[in-house]
């Protein structure tokens, strides 16, 4: 079984649902839709069954996606195992602490995070469909990373043999700056520290062997039961707060579009959830192996970067196999 969110990311510079976006590969063009869509026929065909497929939009791109997934075919997936629903919002503030309106004149609302994931699967009715269904684990992840195992039966023999309920894998930090957030412990339990939320001193303390103490990336890649899902539903996660650019209507009816950030969003992670828990399992993986995210137009964490790596996976493994 397979979830995951997807997005709209303006400062990437694909205006669209970031599934429709469409990588350059040396075997053809895919979008990133496609490759979640082989991914897991691939797995169909291993393991003879069919995974459900639930994708979580934004109520601003939900139409988008549909539309898109009815225009291809829905690459090939049976329909009757996509389950599309949107998630909740919240309202957002300019930096006065007012409302902004947006340009339809109702007041401006944005996504609430990855961590609204859980609530809005208990809204939207995803929770029951599941249990319909018999699924007992859920994966879930983000669209922008190319390299992620929708179906990680090492992540899930390590979680159901540690008797937990959550297991995650992660990589190692490429350099204090990078823009992931952290595992550490606090109260005995798992917590992650947003990047943004991490003090830069602290950020580049490492061992004597030069490794980062906080260098163990939250890279959504994240293994859920059932029964974890529901508690994560019935409880309140805490809101974090971010600074975004956000375009809104003035007192003289003017359309403002900001170029630098401008108002402030909140946000839910997916990653609060851990502290419910005793523990969770951590699995530490292999960046050329596990992380290949788009999330930048150009440089690091961008097409060409994904790309390099996407490509240098499949050829080892094929050369393997």
């Amino acid at each position: 079984m397979q979830q995951w969110q997807e997005v709209k990311e303006q400062d990437f510079g694909h205006c669209k649902p970031k599934g429709t976006y469409k990588i350059e590969l040396e075997n053809g063009q895919k979008y990133l839709f496609e490759i979640i869509a082989d991914t897991l026929k691939r797995a169909n065909r291993e393991y003879d069954v069919v995974i459900p497929w639930y994708i979580m939009t934004s109520k601003e791109n939900n139409t988008d996606t549909i539309d898109f997934l009815k225009e291809k075919n829905y690459f090939g997936y049976p329909k009757e195992y996509i389950y599309i629903f949107a998630q909740e919002e919240l309202p957002i503030i300019n930096e006065q602490g007012k409302v902004l309106i947006g340009k339809d004149g109702f007041i401006k609302e944005a996504p609430n995070g990855n961590g609204g994931i859980f609530n809005s699967m208990q809204k939207k009715g995803v929770i029951t469909d599941m249990e319909k269904r018999g699924i007992e684990w859920v994966f879930i992840g983000s669209v922008d990373n190319i390299l992620i195992k929708y179906i990680d039966v090492l992540l899930l023999g390590l979680t159901v043999s540690n008797k937990n309920q959550i297991g995650t894998r992660t990589v190692l930090k490429r350099n204090p700056q990078e823009k992931v957030g952290v595992f550490c412990k606090k109260n005995g339990r798992v917590k992650v520290i947003e990047y943004t939320e991490l003090p830069k001193d602290i950020a580049g303390i490492t061992y004597d062997n030069g490794e980062l103490v906080f260098g163990e990336s939250h890279i959504m890649c994240n293994l859920f039961n059932i029964n974890a899902i529901k508690t994560s539903s019935t409880n309140k996660l805490e809101y974090h707060i971010a600074l975004k650019k956000a375009e809104y209507i003035n007192e003289k009816g003017e359309l403002i579009k900001p170029n630098i950030p401008n108002a402030y969003k909140f946000e839910q992670f997916i990653f609060d959830s851990f502290k419910l828990f005793d523990n969770i399992s951590i699995l530490r993986g292999k960046r050329e192996e596990d992380f290949a995210p788009i999330k930048n137009k150009d440089g690091e964490d961008s097409p060409q970067t994904a790309k390099k790596l996407y490509e240098n996976y499949w050829k080892k493994k094929s050369f393997m196999i």
